[in-house]
């Protein structure tokens, strides 16, 4: 279940940010520049919470693989079943087992994201009230629980069907993905005015959440090998210790903000979570007023997100090239399946291959791409083209993707394989020109403070890619196991033809 989640992608605006109501906030701006420290308190916040989604995901595999393996076992051939409950895990590789394996993860990654998607929305009127630190706290509990039921129904069989795994996600509607990655971006997003600052931030929190979801999975490895439920224990720790860190952020209440019909233009940036309302959007103040509904105030909100994309061309187009790649990387979901099926081997085998990934992504975001984008802006032949060096970057990272995926697709060997995550991984830098699109001339409204709504609006589009996309790709998977051979990787030539789509959507932006 993640995160970003995958080629960590997907990583940007808090669901407070989809609120259109103008908010005075001179008392308790998030005043971000006035206390550094806060960049580094999200950073760490988003390493415990990545790290301890890669070390749920990786195990769940085999949970339930064990589970299915056992009941297919008891039903057809018990003598392989040793007396201590045990069975070979290459014997668990069977089409009937994978297949049932694919579509319970599918079910739960599903509801997972149907979960988070649906109460987006409201948890913005919740940090309203409250703040955000109670969203973050409520995030942390369907995460925690997850863990628990995993331990609870892989150690008790005799009680619990195996597929009773597939409640976990239920949990997720208090909060999943979506709103935690959107609020770690909207942050993030309020820390620089200047291009080449906002774009390094953006680097940085996308190559912390790769470095994290790709070593992830090799300390995933390792524990495994000690026990299987050893990784769901050090998960439970990290969310834990993520409780305090959240304590440490800036924090603002219902209590005191104050609003008004009219935009406080003294203040230089906006809260990234409670948005200013543009001139505009002036007549949809009174849906945040006390006698409103809540339902009423939630109309009025999709209203104002609709009223921000219409009219905007090169916003809608980059909002279905935001749809057509995060359709595109639910691929990376099935990757460990994938691996553990195609080549036979063990998920925790798999795990450390996934971490060959991790040297590309790192380099590439913390070193390459911010210094490559420094050079730009220094360069005569370059400076005032942010947006061309932007738009460039993004069909470069597209391209690079598509390659990528295909050679997975046809990798008939393991180390062809691992030749085309490198060359896969060499694109993770989409997010960083993309994002950075969203803020530009190209995109934003250059008369009113909207960027958090935009960057709100990118994400709810991210989400519901990631929705449509679950299902999709497992239904592929599906069919590629019973097709078996270079039919296995149905899933990412899907994957390939859906980056394609989005280059050519991104190639009719307007300049």
């Amino acid at each position: 279940m993640h995160p970003s989640t995958d080629r960590v992608e997907d990583v940007p605006p808090s669901p407070s940010s989809l609120h259109p109501a103008s908010v005075s906030m001179r008392e308790t701006s998030w005043d971000f520049r006035a206390r550094p420290s806060a960049l580094w308190t999200l950073l760490l916040l988003l390493i415990l919470i990545n790290m301890a989604t890669s070390l749920y995901n990786l195990p769940l595999n085999r949970v339930i693989e064990m589970r299915l393996c056992r009941e297919y076992y008891s039903s057809n051939d018990p003598s392989v079943i040793s007396p201590d409950g045990s069975i070979p895990e290459k014997l668990c590789k069977l089409d009937r087992v994978q297949e049932q394996l694919a579509w319970l993860q599918g079910i739960m990654e599903t509801t997972l994201i149907v979960c988070d998607f649906v109460v987006t929305i409201p948890l913005s009127f919740i940090t309203e009230r409250y703040g955000v630190r109670i969203v973050l706290w409520l995030n942390m509990l369907p995460r925690i629980f997850m863990s628990l039921w995993v331990l609870i129904v892989g150690n008790y069989e005799h009680i619990f069907p195996t597929k009773a795994i597939i409640a976990g996600p239920f949990l997720a509607v208090v909060g999943g993905e979506c709103v935690f990655s959107s609020t770690i971006f909207s942050l993030t997003a309020a820390l620089a005015q200047e291009y080449v600052q906002r774009s390094s931030y953006f680097s940085y929190i996308s190559s912390v959440s790769y470095v994290v979801t790709f070593i992830g999975p090799s300390l995933a490895s390792f524990t495994m090998s000690q026990s299987l439920w050893l990784p769901f224990w050090i998960n439970i720790v990290l969310l834990l210790l993520a409780v305090p860190t959240i304590r440490f952020l800036p924090e603002t209440s219902g209590s005191q903000i104050r609003y008004s019909p009219v935009p406080d233009h003294a203040d230089t940036e906006t809260g990234p979570l409670l948005g200013e309302q543009p001139s505009s959007l002036v007549k949809y103040d009174t849906a945040f007023k006390a006698d409103q509904g809540a339902f009423d105030r939630m109309v009025q909100t999709l209203k104002m997100l609709v009223h921000l994309v219409i009219g905007r061309r090169n916003f809608q187009l980059l909002l279905a090239s935001f749809l057509l790649t995060a359709l595109a990387s639910s691929d990376t979901k099935l990757l460990v399946q994938y691996i553990s099926k195609r080549y036979q081997w063990k998920f925790e085998q798999a795990g450390y291959l996934l971490s060959a990934k991790a040297l590309v992504n790192i380099t590439l975001l913390t070193v390459v791409v911010p210094r490559l984008i420094r050079a730009s802006m220094n360069s005569k032949s370059v400076h005032g083209s942010e947006i061309r060096l932007n738009f460039f970057g993004a069909e470069a990272s597209i391209l690079v993707s598509i390659l990528g995926v295909l050679c997975v697709a046809m990798s008939s060997k393991i180390w062809m394989l691992l030749t085309s995550l490198v060359i896969y991984a060499l694109g993770s830098a989409l997010p960083v020109f993309t994002m950075s699109l969203v803020k530009s001339p190209l995109i934003a409204l250059q008369d009113t403070k909207t960027h958090t709504q935009d960057f709100s609006i990118v994400m709810l589009t991210k989400t519901l890619g990631s929705l449509l996309g679950a299902p999709l790709m497992t239904v592929a998977w599906v069919q590629g196991i019973k097709s078996g051979g270079v039919g296995l990787g149905l899933p990412y030539f899907i994957s390939a033809s859906l980056y394609v789509a989005a280059a050519v959507v991104i190639l009719r932006l307007r300049f």
